[in-house]
């Protein structure tokens, strides 16, 4: 039966990638003690074995720690001595410790990988809390973990004590035989009682492994609300992305009907531009009653060829940033200009009309409502 969730849904999908690489960022690894026991030991019976080959020199070394020559100036032994007893110990240490830890990393990444987690080593406050302290002792994992306990004591004492029974007669003849035949016999039962413990170790390891990873796998899997859940967070809910999409049409349609209303700058009267990054192109003819009318407008690329075109058509670039922009923002291609703005454009036109006309006439200072000052992303200015 699947696993369950706060929430009564059972967990019953895969985990996704996003899942699994925030539970290695918290440190929640695959993991399994009864295999580091298991090769840590076979590790350190192996590794003893390989300096037994070098054991007598170790010894002699060790020894001459205690050999005090009479050439040796009183003085100078215990700094003398003191350096060659740190030397001789980093040494056994070395020898000791870095096949130990290599063991142990090899162990992990064969296991669950390796995986640093400086989020798993933070403080955290329930790990100090009694009541859940009780709860996990006696969980499903703690008593599991008992059984594992169990399991192990007993398995290990119960072939100690065959194996011992077995070779309990030829271990009584120990006293009545030499010295030689001691040491002997301890040669090949050592050896064996050794490699059957380990192969139970192993035995229990491996139990522990597949529960362990079993464990893993269910506490990874997930429900699919929460399948639905990662899935708008990693790719937007479909309400967000809907809109997006629509506002993207809207940008490409906009975009199409400023390139087609490029054809149209030929009959405007003037272009107010910002001095290049934004175009507006109007058409107003005087007397009539109507307000000007925006017939092609555009912003970078767009906008430098709307004032191309004007100016290949002899029609007035009036640069004048704040309006530019404000008509850009609160107009449409094909409507008329905002009412708020009459009079701005009105006075840009006039100056416009009497430049056009050979008028000496110096270029006013137009002023816009503090709500239609934007920036050139469409921002109202404070």
């Amino acid at each position: 039966m699947a696993e369950e969730n706060q929430d009564g849904q059972e967990k019953t999908e895969e985990p996704s990638q996003r899942k699994i690489d925030k539970h290695k960022e918290d440190g929640k690894v695959l993991n399994s003690k009864e295999m580091f026991v298991f090769t840590g030991i076979a590790g350190a019976f192996l590794l003893m074995y390989a300096l037994s080959f070098s054991f007598r020199d170790l010894l002699f070394e060790w020894g001459d720690l205690f050999v005090f020559s009479g050439n040796d100036k009183l003085e100078d032994l215990p700094a003398t001595k003191s350096l060659q007893a740190l030397f001789f110990i980093t040494k056994i240490s070395l020898l000791v410790g870095i096949p130990m830890l290599i063991i142990i990393l090899a162990t992990q990444f064969a296991v669950g990988g390796i995986n640093f987690a400086p989020k798993a080593a933070s403080f955290k406050g329930n790990k100090i809390n009694p009541i859940k302290g009780l709860k996990r002792i006696f969980s499903i994992k703690g008593l599991v973990e008992l059984g594992k306990s169990v399991l192990k004591v007993v398995l290990l004492v119960s072939l100690a004590t065959l194996i011992i029974y077995l070779m309990l007669p030829q271990l009584l003849m120990i006293s009545h035989g030499t010295l030689n035949n001691a040491l002997e016999m301890m040669y090949y039962a050592f050896p064996f009682l050794i490699g059957t413990l380990l192969t139970a170790l192993a035995f229990i390891a491996a139990i522990d492994y597949f529960w362990q990873r079993h464990v893993h796998i269910q506490q990874l899997r997930m429900t699919k609300q929460e399948v639905k859940d990662e899935h708008k967070q990693t790719d937007g809910s479909p309400e967000v992305k809907a809109k997006i999409r629509r506002m993207q049409m809207e940008k490409s349609r906009e975009s199409s009907k400023q390139r087609e209303a490029l054809k149209n700058v030929s009959d405007a009267t003037a272009v107010i531009t910002n001095p290049s990054h934004f175009a507006v192109a109007l058409k107003y003819t005087p007397g009539e009653i109507n307000a000007p009318t925006v017939v092609a407008m555009g912003q970078g690329i767009i906008a430098k060829q709307i004032i191309e075109r004007a100016q290949e058509h002899n029609i007035t670039v009036f640069r004048s940033p704040l309006l530019a922009r404000a008509l850009f923002f609160t107009s449409k291609i094909g409507n008329e200009i905002s009412d708020k703005l009459y009079n701005a454009v009105a006075v840009a036109l006039a100056y416009i009309y009497r430049i056009d006309q050979g008028e000496p006439a110096e270029q006013p200072d137009i002023t816009l409502p503090d709500e239609l000052i934007f920036d050139e992303y469409g921002n109202v200015e404070n």
